[in-house]
């Protein structure tokens, strides 16, 4: 298609400003081809307050502090995971150990900086969390910013990756018939961790676009 975003927005403002209604430019767009989610999106950036010429609604920006506070949230949620998972499996290996391994020292080693990581990534990443949320509250267009869908979708992409590896390295050892306890246990592990990012942000992303 030979027309951009940059024609349609004009289209629309222009169809606006000449008394059409937006079920009218709906149907003219859809006869020529365009998709319905991208006339929504144009229709949307303008409000049905009644006013001489089309009323925009705020657009959601990107600014240093905003790119900022949602890396920090992101980057200490995949630290924390990486780390509870890591706790999780030293676990697993002291209750379970593995005969053929001598890893106690290690072990020791591991979990204490497993548990320092926690303690230190979690309160920062359940505070920033708390306070991006609470200026979504205040200023519902931010439910939109580029940098928070981009990190929530890449988020979404790695937990499903995780999941997917997880699941063939299962079905790789059972069909190969060497499943254990502790491994299936770590199995379990990655994918409740993964599994409830994954469920999490999904569930997130899709009411904040009906909301939005």
């Amino acid at each position: 298609m030979a027309s951009g975003p940059q024609e349609l927005e004009v289209f629309v403002r222009d169809a606006l400003l000449r008394g059409h209604g937006k079920s009218d430019i709906t149907q003219a767009l859809l006869s020529a081809g365009w998709r319905e989610e991208q006339i929504r999106g144009a229709l949307a950036a303008y409000s049905d307050t009644p006013f001489e010429v089309p009323v925009p609604r705020p657009r959601a920006s990107v600014s240093a502090r905003e790119a900022f506070l949602y890396l920090v949230m992101f980057a200490t949620l995949y630290f924390f995971a990486y780390h509870l998972g890591s706790l999780l499996f030293d676990l697993i290996n002291h209750v379970w150990p593995d005969p053929a391994q001598s890893i106690h020292g290690r072990l020791g080693s591991s979990m204490r900086w497993a548990t320092a990581a926690i303690v230190i990534s979690f309160p920062v990443f359940a505070y920033v969390s708390h306070y991006v949320s609470r200026d979504v509250a205040l200023y519902p267009i931010k439910r939109l910013s580029p940098v928070r869908r981009w990190l929530t979708y890449l988020t979404l992409f790695i937990a499903a990756a995780i999941l997917i590896g997880d699941m063939t390295t299962l079905l790789y050892n059972l069909l190969g018939g060497e499943l254990t306890t502790r491994f299936v246990l770590k199995v379990l592990v990655v994918a409740a961790i993964a599994g409830g990012v994954f469920g999490y942000y999904l569930w997130d992303l899709r009411r904040e676009e009906v909301e939005a």
